[in-house]
């Protein structure tokens, strides 16, 4: 287990230091005995130092220029530990097996032959002519030909193409003198980690496997940061999916030739595009190349990790399940940021501005010169890698029967249920791993602290002992917090408060005592939300016993029982489902494990029987003495969500038709989703909403997809790129209106559901819930939900229909299956997520 002493010194008992200085690759074992049987983090060394200047040191700076154009020592990147890479003919040789590929030239031949029926059907082709078979056939060649030429060009514009030693020298000095400026402390690994993958790196290099690095995803660094490091301890760069928006001038080709593949955004129903990426991704399986791609697609805007996306897993899957594929080694990386360059960005984008195109220029800048930055360190950190095959096996043990055809007949509902399992279960295993293994930089730890206070700052004594109090329980977690030697806590929170800037921590001088305070509370929660993964049972059992505590009275009054105590857990943890990564245990032992431990901490005081089961929970003396501090960071930690999903519940009701219509118009999903952003931006404003960070687009999003889940809402997908997705709230949600004004009532199912929500929600000194709330958010709502209404039917402004406020009769059967099978599998699926 990770060392849980307070401090950050780490423990005796951890690896040694990994230093990496000019051209020594240095272990440091002094004082060092590996422990039996005991599990460590390592410690971690700053992998890549800042360059010379040429204004500094002009001399130093050409030395250091001509090592890398030269390729002395370990920058000659002879001696790689993987399959050959940076040759003259590299793409050649990979074009040539991608094209030559089977499954690709069956594609090739059906969509051929496919097309040459067609023809025939609509009279293209005589069947009569006494040459008809010579005809019918010299057609499927000119077609086959000319799909080969199509595939040829596809093939070109998406493989990497790592053809030049000399230009991944330069290519690296470049990078890393770019990177380094920024982030002026460093990047930073563990010595085990690295040690252990490089052992493995081997032995998947023998067996000719590849190692699918699987990272996190906050910022165009991570790619950049994993390819230094595999570049520097001279592993094998990994072959990176890229989506094409990156695929700019310049930058486009310069990072096509360091590893990048090049991937449409959407494959649509291109079948030849589909095969070639098959073809593409079983090639260099089969060949052990090391690949990359984002377990969460895109990045994360919200700080915390994304549920996992399907698409490029499911070509690998699809490469081990049939049987094209041997092997692979799946390997989860975390990156963490003192700072994310990209923040400032994402905030425009989570308040509701539109997303602007990729461009190198904001890139660089992230908002001033990349050069200036000061941005601290940035850690990586490598979760023991596993067999993709052995995890398959396993999976499929489990089943009753396997299905035929699971690589090939997606059509089928069986292969579909059982492929969604397989890459379900394998998403959430990584993004399990990641978790486990990601570090939590001071940058977290303060930006956690001051979204988490009662009041409004906090004094710099404080703010240490919060923070040390913090490392605590990130380390009694089984978390990690980033090691800075042997440097005293409070230089380290000046560090950190130097890396965030003005910008987001205040400072009040001619106090007392100098007084800190949170300037930009929704940028500031992207940190925040780099340790809730951690705290996500330990928040959700308090905000329900906060259901019972914010209604008052004695202590014993603020008690709740064990029963309505798993009830709402139960709620929560549905509800957040789409939000957090939660252990698979189940609730009733997860439940029981956190009760535990917030009784261990005197957070809690737990009421057992004679049988020793728990029957009531209610605060600790402890806790009230210490003022609640403990409990209330729990709070704090989950409420801006749950404002959030109060906020998307509410706007649901703004969904019911007008009084006397019959329900049949569909709404833009974004035009509801911007509606119900606008709708909290004024509640915030009014007082109606505590929290600003609950109109994060992000978390909406979020909300929605669950209630499309639960069939509260139905989301239609238009065969027609031109037409968005519509949406529309299922009868069976529709609230009361009063019969004569029409005007929305405070009752029935959907009501309800907003006041659970709103039971364990955050009562502060400007807001109390009770009926004027309620009179307020619904008059609010309804105005908001009857003018997208009206732009729907009138088509927009200037009365031209641009999206049809009715679904046709196709996309009416398509929803209907749809509604059905989501039913079948909620019934399978029939348990809880906490």
């Amino acid at each position: 287990m990770p060392n849980s002493d307070d401090s950050f010194d780490p423990a005796s008992s951890s690896a040694p230091d990994l230093q990496i200085l000019g051209d020594e690759i240095t272990l440091q074992p002094s004082g060092y005995v590996e422990p039996q049987g005991v599990a460590h983090e390592g410690k971690e060394q700053a992998l890549l130092n800042q360059f010379a200047s040429f204004r500094a040191e002009p001399l130093q700076f050409l030395r250091e220029v001509s090592l890398y154009v030269s390729g002395q020592g370990w920058r000659a990147y002879d001696r790689v530990i993987g399959q050959p890479v940076f040759y003259p003919g590299f793409t050649d040789n990979m074009k040539s097996m991608v094209l030559s590929a089977p499954l690709l030239q069956t594609r090739i031949a059906q969509l051929a032959e496919n097309r040459v029926a067609v023809e025939e059907e609509e009279g293209l082709l005589n069947k009569d002519d006494k040459d008809y078979g010579v005809k019918r056939a010299q057609r499927r060649s000119v077609l086959e030909s000319g799909l080969e030429e199509v595939a040829e060009k596809l093939t070109d514009d998406m493989i990497c193409k790592m053809e030049s030693k000399t230009f991944i020298r330069g290519a690296y000095y470049l990078v890393t003198q770019l990177l380094t400026r920024a982030y002026h402390q460093g990047i930073h690994v563990s010595s085990e980690e690295v040690l252990r993958l490089r052992k493995v790196a081997d032995i998947a290099a023998k067996k000719k496997q590849s190692i699918i690095f699987l990272p996190s995803h906050r910022s165009h660094v991570d790619y950049l940061s994993l390819q230094l490091i595999c570049y520097r301890l001279g592993l094998a760069l990994p072959v990176v999916v890229a989506g094409d928006n990156l695929n700019l001038p310049l930058l486009g080709s310069f990072l096509q030739h360091a590893g990048a593949m090049w991937i449409r955004r959407a494959f649509g129903d291109d079948a030849l595009y589909t095969a070639l990426v098959q073809s593409y991704i079983d090639t260099m399986l089969q060949e052990g190349y090391n690949f990359e791609c984002f377990i969460e697609g895109g990045r994360s805007r919200t700080g915390k990790l994304l549920p996992p996306k399907f698409g490029i897993l499911s070509f690998i899957l699809d490469s081990i399940l049939s049987g094209r594929v041997g092997d692979a080694i799946i390997c989860p990386v975390s990156t963490q940021y003192d700072k994310v360059i990209e923040t400032e960005g994402y905030v425009t984008e989570l308040l509701g501005m539109p997303k602007k195109k990729e461009n190198l220029a904001d890139f660089l800048s992230g908002g001033s010169s990349v050069l200036s930055l000061q941005l601290g360190r940035v850690d990586v950190r490598f979760h023991e890698p596993w067999s993709l095959r052995r995890f398959v096996d396993e999976q499929l043990s489990k089943l009753p029967k396997v299905p035929a055809g699971l690589d090939t007949d997606h059509r089928d509902p069986e292969v579909r249920a059982v492929r969604e399992k397989l890459l379900r279960s394998m998403g959430y295993r990584v993004l399990g791993h990641i978790n486990a293994v990601s570090v939590v930089m001071p940058t977290a730890l303060i930006g956690t602290i001051l979204l988490t206070l009662r009041g409004r700052g906090v004094g710099k004594q404080e703010l240490i002992r919060r923070v040390e109090w913090l490392t605590a329980r990130v380390r009694a977690k089984g978390g990690r917090v980033a090691h800075f030697g042997n440097a005293p806590l409070s230089e380290i929170v000046d560090r950190g408060l130097e890396v965030l800037g003005k910008d987001l921590v205040g400072v009040v001088t001619g106090l007392a005592e100098p007084t800190y305070y949170a300037v930009d509370r929704f940028q500031l929660s992207f940190y925040r939300n780099m340790t809730i993964h951690l705290f996500v049972y330990e928040a959700l059992v308090s905000v329900a016993l906060y259901t019972r505590v914010k209604q008052g009275g004695g202590p014993s009054m603020q008690d709740i029982t064990y029963e309505d105590l798993k009830t709402h857990v139960l709620f929560l943890s549905s509800l957040f489902r789409g939000e957090f990564i939660f252990a698979g245990a189940g609730l009733a032992t997860n439940l029981d494990n956190t009760l535990r431990g917030l009784e261990t901490d005197h957070v809690v005081r737990l009421d057992r029987d004679a049988n020793g089961s728990i029957v009531t929970i209610g605060l600790s003396a402890e806790e009230r003495k210490a003022g609640r501090e403990n409990y209330d960071f729990y709070c704090f930690l989950i409420w801006p969500f749950i404002e959030a999903s109060w906020l998307a519940a509410v706007s649901l009701l703004g969904l019911a038709p007008p009084l006397g219509e019959n329900g049949d118009v569909w709404i833009e999903q974004d035009k509801v989703q911007n509606s119900a952003q606008l709708l909290g931006k004024t509640l915030y404003h009014q007082g109606d909403l505590s929290y600003f960070e609950a109109v994060n687009k992000e978390t909406l999003k979020n909300s929605y997809a669950r209630f499309e889940q639960d069939q509260m809402v139905h989301v239609v997908k238009s065969k027609d790129p031109k037409i968005p997705p519509r949406i529309q709230l299922d009868p069976s949600w529709w609230p009361s209106r009063d019969p004569e004004t029409g005007a929305l009532l405070a009752e029935g199912r959907l009501w309800d559901f907003t006041e659970k929500i709103a039971s364990a929600r955050r009562e502060g000194k400007n807001r109390r819930d009770g009926a004027t709330v309620s009179s307020r958010v619904l008059r609010l709502t309804d105005e908001l939900g009857r003018k997208l209404y009206m732009d729907a039917v009138e088509g927009g402004r200037g009365g031209k229909a641009k999206v049809p406020s009715r679904i046709s009769r196709e996309e009416e059967e398509t929803l209907k299956r749809s509604v059905k099978d989501a039913r079948r599998r909620r019934e399978l699926e029939g348990r809880s997520h906490l």
